[in-house]
């Protein structure tokens, strides 16, 4: 049997007998005959219930409602010129039935699937399965269909052989917390579901493979935000013999096919490369939005020996200052002050301000700051009548993150970011490590396995730089990877600048290390987040909108109820018991 696509019919097609199947999309009785707007995956097609023709089962037409699931056998004809439908592709067709078959009821929708207005959420993904079919979701979920074909077929054009790595893997604590799995076979023992196939890619490198690729599922157990979730895809990605720039010039390539696959847009330029260090002290941020200007103004030196001890002593500490130049200035001063409030979310004590008008600047440090030092900011800068000098000093991590948030927030307040435009960049030479207060050591702002730039570097940890390397699409890292250690004495350089012992390396990395002493091929990769690329192609803020059955913020799925309590008896093969939190009054 032929399935007819009922957003597919044509012109061409009339004077055909015909069955289509679908949803009763619209319902219009105009007595004696009844209209149906039918919706399949494929779009709708209109059809026509006359009482003449159907006879029996146009009693059936009386009773059919909105979502019920239908049979229509017909023959498609051509529509009067005054009642063609220009708003979809079928608006000069019709379907005239002579047979009617309810295949399925519907009872009353808990909410309204015919518009893209916004959904109480919990109710949404409870009836996901309803949510998905609205417009919105339906093309979303498509896109994302075009979006995995785009990736395999020009990898697979390209030499790379698609593998599978194991889901159940062994706990690695290197970064965000693993999802555990009990073994019932040697209870007391567990499994951790992958956050990466990092290890395994690497092992593939080293069996010889040189060019593979695996559109993997990935789980980490995390605080969750809007474009997160506990369990994500990523399009991964290793390859052999190969620098830096080889993995950089075949990933733009690769995302420039994806764009124009799947979304008809032809990325015709490269894609600028930016350092760590030039990204954080421009935009305040390692994955900026190169969308609109509003650059972070180095205040360093300007503000170093002032007076004003809130910025000399802080800079004296190892503090930096830096500034934003918001141009034609439309905040008043309650604003500010919520602005103020916002900057020390990220951790800033406060949000110093100027506001020049009438030739001058005002505000309550103007009456403080040195002349000389407002003389010197105003020509440094270009500052002119009506615009607002914004100030946050204290340590370099503070001062980033504190004016990289509230840039993103000018911009958002003063419609600044330029709609329709995909800003891709490369940003490159992140360090090495970071310290963890918490853990009191140095720990990877990657992995463990990416390479230094030198073994010389690795004498002092907070000065080595890391050949490792992200794609950024307007403000989001969209993919991330690194150059990694082929090397076991590299590897076990790393491990040492990162408080880790051989007994400990062995025990957690042990397979790896010893897959490293068999001609180890130079590699390196890199990863793309799958559901953040199509969320930002689909134009929507909502990783949610883009994975079928999403969890909640508390990594929930509402549909199916999960997580959720198992039998006592499944407990007991696995040797585990539960332990109740304390109650208090």
């Amino acid at each position: 049997m032929k399935i007819i696509n009922n957003g597919n019919l044509t012109i061409e097609d009339i004077n055909q007998e015909i069955t289509v199947y679908g949803w009763v999309n619209k319902r219009r009785d105009m007595g004696g005959v009844i209209f149906v707007d039918l919706r399949d995956l494929s779009g709708i097609i209109q059809t026509v219930f006359n009482r003449k023709f159907l006879k029996d089962d146009f009693k059936i037409a009386e009773n059919i409602k909105n979502e019920y699931c239908i049979k229509v056998t017909g023959t498609l004809q051509k529509r009067n010129e005054s009642e063609i439908n220009k708003n979809i592709p079928t608006g000069k067709i019709e379907l005239i039935a002579n047979n009617l078959t309810v295949l399925s009821e519907s009872e009353t929708l808990p909410f309204n699937i015919y518009d893209d207005k916004e959904i109480d959420e919990q109710i949404a993904l409870k009836y996901r399965y309803l949510d998905l079919r609205r417009d919105k979701l339906k093309n979303i979920m498509i896109l994302r269909h075009k979006v995995n074909k785009a990736f395999r077929s020009y990898l697979d054009n390209n030499g790379f052989i698609d593998f599978e790595t194991p889901i159940l893997c062994k706990s690695t604590p290197e970064g965000a917390r693993d999802y555990l799995v009990p073994s019932r076979i040697k209870k007391g023992s567990f499994y951790a579901l992958p956050q990466s196939p990092q290890l395994f890619k690497q092992v593939l490198m080293v069996a010889g493979f040189e060019k593979y690729y695996q559109i993997a599922k990935c789980f980490r157990d995390e605080d969750l935000r809007a474009d997160r979730q506990p369990e994500f895809t990523q399009v991964d990605i290793e390859m052999s013999f190969v620098n830096q720039e080889d993995v950089l010039r075949m990933a733009e390539a690769l995302i420039k096919h994806v764009v124009k696959d799947s979304v008809g847009l032809n990325v015709d330029y490269d894609f600028p490369h930016l350092t760590y260090f030039e990204a954080m002290e421009k935009f305040g941020s390692d994955k900026p939005d190169t969308r609109f200007g509003l650059h972070l103004n180095d205040l360093t030196e300007e503000l170093k020996n002032t007076s004003m001890n809130v910025f000399s002593s802080a800079i004296k500490d190892g503090g930096i200052a830096k500034c934003l130049i918001v141009k034609n200035n439309k905040y008043s001063r309650n604003e500010i002050d919520r602005l103020t409030e916002f900057v020390k979310i990220y951790g800033a004590k406060g949000l110093a301000w100027l506001k020049y008008d009438n030739d001058e600047f005002s505000g309550i440090i103007a009456k403080n700051l040195e002349q000389d030092i407002q003389t010197n900011i105003k020509n440094k800068f270009n500052v002119e009548n009506g615009d607002l000098v914004l100030i946050v000093c204290g340590s370099p991590k503070v001062v980033y993150s504190s004016l990289g948030a509230l840039r993103l927030k000018i911009a958002e307040d003063f419609n600044l970011i330029l709609d329709n435009t995909y800003n891709f960049l490369f940003v490159t030479d992140f360090p090495m490590f970071e310290y963890s207060k918490t853990e009191n050591r140095y720990v990877s702002t990657h992995h463990p396995f990416t390479m230094p730039e030198s073994l010389d570097k690795l004498k002092t940890p907070n000065q080595c730089l890391s050949v490792s390397y992200d794609m950024v699409l307007n403000g989001y890292e969209i993919g991330g990877g690194s150059i990694r250690i082929h090397e076991e004495k590299i590897q076990g350089h790393v491990f040492k600048a990162l408080g880790i012992s051989d007994e400990e390396a062995e025990l957690k990395f042990g397979f790896f290390i010893d897959a490293l002493k068999y001609g180890t091929p130079p590699h390196g990769g890199i990863a793309f987040g799958l559901d953040r690329i199509i969320m930002l192609l689909a134009k929507t803020d909502n990783i949610k909108d883009v994975i079928a059955f999403p969890k909640t913020q508390s990594a929930t799925d509402l549909m199916s109820d999960a997580p959720n309590e198992v039998d006592i008896n499944q407990l007991e093969e696995l040797g585990i018991s539960i332990m109740k939190e304390d109650i208090c009054d």
